[in-house]
């Protein structure tokens, strides 16, 4: 796979921006379509990035083919994070990077991340319906902790998974 995973430049944050919506559109994730008020939050890059760690996965050519957010404790983008976790939040890939491997790897990079802080464990929100994803993580060691799942707004349900840092490799 030649894909590189780095942080994400400023020139790259409206790209992201609107490879999140995409995708999110794409997958069913926005509820009220274009208008959904997550699609704003989804184009904050800039603001994610001074708050958190945007992770992005280019192409040889430099195309931006996915993305993530990754959140250490404290960070005001960590939502169900204690103290000894790092969590990971807007993953996407542009379809024409899906079924390589992107994802995947953006959430090895997160954890790689979190292990470099000397955090214990890695935890993530999903929605119940994205059931590739939750594949995708069961594949690399989370599992459920139905005990943290939450609803960001009334009606919208988030499950929550957490995956112990020294499991995986």
């Amino acid at each position: 796979m030649d894909i590189t995973i780095r942080a994400a430049r400023p020139e790259e944050f409206d790209a992201i921006g609107e490879l999140l919506v995409a995708a999110y559109a794409a997958d069913g994730l926005l509820a009220l379509g274009p208008d959904d008020p997550y699609t704003g939050k989804l184009r904050e890059v800039a603001h994610r990035a001074e708050h958190a760690e945007v992770l992005t996965a280019v192409d040889a050519d430099g195309t931006v083919l996915g993305a993530v957010t990754f959140a250490a404790p404290g960070s005001p983008y960590a939502e169900i994070a204690g103290p000894d976790e790092g969590e990971f939040r807007m993953l996407a890939v542009a379809p024409g990077g899906r079924g390589r491997g992107i994802g995947e790897t953006l959430v090895r990079a997160c954890m790689d991340r979190a292990r470099s802080l000397g955090l214990s464990r890695m935890v993530l929100s999903a929605m119940p319906h994205v059931d590739k994803a939750h594949r995708v993580y069961e594949r690399i060691g989370f599992t459920r902790i139905p005990e943290r799942d939450w609803e960001p707004v009334p009606g919208v349900r988030l499950l929550a998974f957490a995956c112990a840092l020294s499991e995986t490799a």
